[in-house]
């Protein structure tokens, strides 16, 4: 064993990092932009350890990359071990009290959006020594295996084994149509009315389409709307609803503005309960790497979150 580890010199360190990169990605352009170094040093690095351990790691053509069963094994051993040498390196961070390192987070465009935009220019303003990675993705994926230190989803979706740090307050949907599409059509007293209207349906990135979920006083109505358009985003959403289309379902911060200037008016008010917000997550047995927790931070001053990172 300890031959076998003489064998890799501190370069290979680089190398594996380098691997790990184009294994998140499946681009080896990308994984140069996170590692700040160019696409041929990403070739370079990944030729030099395919030949070291004399298997080839990933199948290339013009347009994709994909991980090799070789990679796939590779890959699936090294992310624990490079996390922990990741994570005895942020200790070190935390005790000289500098967040530094790139910080990988995964959340939908939405919560993007309404999260972490408002404070993108600030934090990176406070601390230029951290990188922030940021995905947008839609699907409620496995931030661990997908090599992510944090996701962003709605409260109540984060897995259980996960630390939640609420960042946004409370929300809730809101139905809404056009005063020109109500007075046309009427308006839906319940939801189970909704199947005699048009509504906008939204189609999750997995492909599946939502169904509309309703609560009033412990009654719960879902209702699998039909109509002349399905989206997959949500101010779009909006905008359709504005132009007449039809009923849109969306939350409600997406609509304040045309509500409050009546271009979109409120339906079904009663059964649009508050519900839990958005919470920011991350392995709980993990250390908190120091610009994760500047970020949480940030974000609680900025929003009023509750909790506290560990």
């Amino acid at each position: 064993m300890v031959n076998r580890i003489q064998q890799y010199s501190g370069g290979d360190l680089a190398a594996f990092t380098a691997f790990l990169a184009v294994t998140a990605h499946r681009s080896f352009r990308s994984a140069a932009a996170e590692l700040n170094i160019t696409p041929s040093a990403i070739s370079h690095a990944i030729k030099a350890l395919e030949q070291r351990l004399g298997a080839r790691l990933f199948n290339r053509t013009t347009r994709s990359v994909s991980l090799t069963d070789a990679g796939e094994r590779l890959a699936e051993k090294l992310r624990p071990a490079m996390a922990s040498i990741e994570d005895a390196l942020q200790s070190v961070d935390t005790e000289a009290g500098t967040p530094r390192g790139t910080v990988r987070i995964n959340a939908s465009e939405g919560a993007i959006r309404l999260v972490l935009k408002p404070v993108l220019a600030r934090f990176l303003r406070q601390y230029p020594l951290v990188h922030l990675d940021i995905v947008s993705d839609g699907r409620l994926g496995d931030i661990v295996s997908d090599g992510f230190d944090a996701g962003i989803r709605l409260t109540e979706a984060v897995p259980q084994d996960m630390v939640a740090i609420a960042v946004t307050a409370p929300m809730r949907f809101a139905a809404v149509a056009s005063p020109a599409y109500l007075q046309a059509h009427g308006r839906p007293l319940r939801p189970l009315d909704l199947h005699q209207h048009n509504c906008i349906r939204f189609r999750f990135e997995s492909g599946a389409i939502y169904r509309w979920e309703f609560e009033h006083q412990g009654t719960t109505e879902r209702v699998n709307v039909s109509g002349p358009i399905t989206l997959t985003d949500q101010p779009l959403m909006v905008d359709a609803a504005v132009d007449g289309i039809g009923i849109a379902f969306v939350p409600e911060h997406l609509a304040l503005e045309p509500l409050a200037d009546g271009r979109l008016l409120r339906l079904l008010e009663d059964w649009c309960p508050e519900f839990p917000g958005l919470s920011l997550y991350y392995p709980g047995h993990r250390h908190v790497p120091p610009g994760l927790k500047a970020l949480i931070g940030l974000l609680q001053e900025q929003h009023g979150g509750r909790g506290q990172p560990g």
